[in-house]
């Protein structure tokens, strides 16, 4: 079986961990698949990255059965080196120049809430549940979730959910802003709808202000400053601008638009 599914829906590229008799923990055969899976989301035909879980839940984190030491090595360094490697794949999907969206359903603990923190938009059921479980096994937050989650709800609220590696419920994570949206029906359709609203967007403008933004807090302001005027200028220069500002001009229909939402 495997352990990660991938799969194409129009400009969608949608990532399916698939091991649910596990609550689709990471081994190391999940990580090896979604760190093999990063060159095939830069295709310029994906437009949107969907992630999901299979079996009714997101993740629940690192498989503890599978933190051994691989042969010959040592303990310690052994550990030191798995992480290594998580994080080099991690960081990599955390830079995607293309929307990641996380569809959540069920648990998303550990290493779990670390992929979702991974994704720029959060989509959650009901049943969603968030926890930085660590301190549970004695650990700290790893595959960046010390670096991610104060960025995502704040400092106090991070310390507070790393601190007591508590439960954080569906509607409260809407609240502090670990989530965008909870979706009463199917997440994971909910998802790829949001999805789809990328197939026509300007791909290269998106994630060049998505690396922007992504480096903003250890940026200074006039750096930031640098790197807008610097992206604008070839941003102007692009098919995608010229097409777009044809048409405003001529008063047609724009190459995209956010669909608005009805109340």
């Amino acid at each position: 079986m495997d352990v990660l599914l991938i799969e194409r829906r129009g400009g969608t590229a949608v990532l399916t961990l698939n091991r649910p008799e596990a609550r689709n923990a990471l081994d190391p055969a999940l990580r090896d698949a979604l760190a093999a899976s990063i060159p095939q989301l830069r295709d310029p035909a994906v437009k949107a990255v969907v992630i999901c879980g299979a079996g009714g839940h997101f993740c629940a984190g690192g498989d503890v059965k599978a933190m051994k030491p691989e042969p010959a090595q040592d303990e310690v360094f052994g550990g030191r080196e798995r992480l290594l490697r998580l994080d080099r794949w991690f960081d990599e999907l955390v830079d995607l120049e293309k929307p990641v969206i996380a569809a959540v359903d069920g648990v998303a603990f550990g290493a779990g809430l670390s992929l979702v923190l991974a994704a720029d938009i959060v989509l959650a059921s009901p049943r969603a549940r968030f926890c930085s479980v660590f301190a549970r096994l004695g650990f700290v937050p790893d595959a960046g979730g010390m670096y991610l989650l104060p960025r995502a709800i704040g400092l106090a609220r991070a310390k507070d959910m790393v601190f007591s590696a508590r439960v954080v419920e569906a509607r409260e994570a809407l609240a502090i802003g670990l989530v965008q949206q909870v979706c009463e029906g199917d997440v994971v359709q909910a998802a790829l709808a949001h999805a789809e609203r990328f197939r026509h967007a300007p791909t290269a403008a998106i994630g060049i202000a998505k690396t922007v933004m992504n480096h903003a807090f250890e940026s200074e302001r006039r750096e930031v400053y640098a790197q807008e005027a610097l992206a604008q200028a070839l941003c102007l220069q692009s098919a995608f601008h010229k097409e777009a500002a044809r048409r405003f001009i001529d008063k047609q229909p724009p190459l995209y638009a956010w669909p608005e939402t009805k109340a």
